[in-house]
């Protein structure tokens, strides 16, 4: 496997996970006696993905790991050494093996040239697709609504290992309930989900006979009961009340789902598509589940994967209704129906519609891969050297980047409504509660004043001389913090299609330094 993790789950990103490019600049760098000149870098993204007006920025924990550990070791240095020029001074190289990250911050990256242009690539690598997919799931999250279950399973489906234990992680951190990934459960924390797939139902043939069939009562009381044979008899019943011949339901599945049920009697699912949903897997399914619950035990729920997943789990929810009357037994009517088979956003607001009767919505390929946009394009940009402040100047206005060393604030009406953010020079006074300020919206020809009620900052200081400032969050942790900053969000901003613009503004003074860099080129 190609993968390797820490204890602590996280990717195991090494210092020569980078571009090429990266290394010649640094010997550039070198060669200048620049390597030491202070520097600092940002970690941006230009525009919301998937056509949004938000995203969620994740992979906080990994890149703080990444640069606690940064260290090149000799074999990293002697490879670098094969692919550069042979004559290349030795002192280099030896200024690369000492290199570590005792003065950079996130997401704001500050400190020797040379260090942290070396930093661009796995900074962004960490970030970016841990970001998208946590965005990804947040929106599939704010169509499925509040009471859907949401379970991620696109493992089997991502980029490689790293990729399947990333978009794990970050689905749940976007809104996702659980994951199939046993990884990510056994690493991260994440909660873990599954049932059972068709392959289990077809290796069943009818004709196997359970070493042992018997099944003691849940409350542990009683004697011991033939679940085979119960479920027998309580087929012929269920066959009569759904008016079906005793012969349609396949013994394989009867088999297979009494395997199941004796395996696992407090957590039996069925899978009711491997044949026939009417007529074999919902009363296989109905034959166990009752034969389980004269003995206590209560079925967690079924699963469709495939045909019309609406229809069928509101025909399935009428039989359970009419069934939990027939046999007295009300706790049928509320079992959870789950569906899953590519299920992308316009099937999941189908899914999500009320009366739908489904519970549980299982996604894999359209979480993990994000096929509406398959990269959120953060990029990496110098700011300021040496003090003083670095711009981007282009031909492409959007390409442009904003100089010098900043702070971001988030400004918030009286009601906690959010009115935008600043961004301003670092050098600059904090925005005050109740003071008017004057400020320029981004792509404005005109400035505007606004009055906060609130003022919250955005940058906090994570990493200082190689030390964490403060504990960082669990992954639970940032998963409800992540929901709650969505929550605070306006329903336009938050609305998928056609969303309100959510407004960012520079200070006049940050507007100023802009100007005139464009004016008159880079200092």
């Amino acid at each position: 496997m190609a993968a390797e993790w820490d204890a602590e789950g996280r990717a195991a990103a090494r210092p020569l996970l980078t571009d090429y490019y990266q290394a010649t600049m640094a010997l550039g760098y070198w060669r200048a006696g620049r390597a030491l000149d202070p520097a600092e870098f940002e970690l941006f993204f230009r525009r919301c993905p998937f056509g949004g007006s938000f995203a969620l920025a994740a992979g906080l924990r990994d890149c703080m790991r990444f640069l606690r550990t940064f260290r090149l070791l000799d074999a990293d240095v002697q490879f670098l050494a094969s692919m550069l020029p042979p004559d290349t001074d030795p002192a280099f190289f030896k200024h690369l093996r000492a290199l570590d990250c005792s003065g950079v911050p996130l997401l704001q990256v500050s400190g020797p040239l040379l260090l942290v242009q070396l930093l661009e690539t796995p900074l962004l690598c960490l970030v970016s697709y841990a970001s998208l997919v946590a965005t990804n799931a947040a929106r599939l999250r704010l169509i499925a609504g509040p009471d859907k279950r949401l379970l991620e399973l696109g493992l089997r489906r991502a980029q490689g290992p790293d990729g399947g234990l990333t978009a794990s992680t970050y689905s749940y951190l976007g809104g996702f309930d659980s994951s199939s990934n046993v990884l990510a459960g056994q690493l991260r924390g994440v909660p873990m989900a599954g049932t059972l797939a068709h392959s289990f139902i077809t290796s069943f043939s009818g004709n196997e006979v359970p070493p042992d069939p018997m099944l003691a009562p849940a409350a542990g009381k009683g004697p011991r009961v033939d679940l085979v044979a119960s479920v027998n008899l309580w087929l012929e019943r269920v066959c009569a009340h759904l008016g079906l011949g005793l012969q349609e339901p396949h013994l394989g599945e009867q088999a297979a789902f009494v395997a199941y049920a004796l395996a696992f009697p407090r957590a039996f699912q069925g899978l009711l598509d491997t044949y026939s949903v009417r007529r074999s897997g919902l009363p296989n399914f109905l034959a166990v589940a009752l034969a389980l619950g004269e003995l206590g035990y209560r079925a967690v729920g079924v699963r469709l994967d495939s045909g019309d997943l609406l229809q069928q789990a509101q025909e399935i929810r009428r039989v359970f209704r009419t069934t939990a009357t027939q046999f007295q037994v009300p706790w049928l009517e509320a079992v959870p129906i789950a569906v899953s088979n590519n299920i992308d956003e316009e099937e999941l607001a189908r899914l999500a519609q009320e009366g739908s009767e489904v519970n549980v919505i299982g996604i894999g390929t359209s979480v993990v891969t994000c096929p509406q946009q398959p990269s959120l394009g953060c990029v990496y940009k110098l700011v300021s050297v040496g003090g003083q402040p670095r711009m981007k100047l282009t031909e492409d206005p959007e390409k442009q980047t904003l100089p010098g060393s900043k702070a971001a604030f988030r400004l918030l009406g009286s009601d906690g409504s959010l009115l935008m953010d600043l961004l301003q020079l670092a050098e600059e006074p904090p925005p005050q509660a109740g003071q008017e300020l004057r400020v320029w919206p981004r792509g404005a020809q005109e400035p505007c004043t606004v009055r906060p009620a609130q003022v919250e900052p955005l940058l906090r200081l994570w990493l200082r001389l190689g030390e964490l400032c403060e504990p960082l969050p669990s992954l639970s942790e940032s998963r409800a913090f992540a929901q709650q900053s969505l929550s605070r969000l306006s329903p336009a901003h938050r609305r998928l299609q056609s969303p309100a613009v959510y407004q960012v503004a520079l200070s006049e003074k940050l507007r100023a330094l802009v100007d005139s860099l464009s004016a008159g080129g880079l200092l």
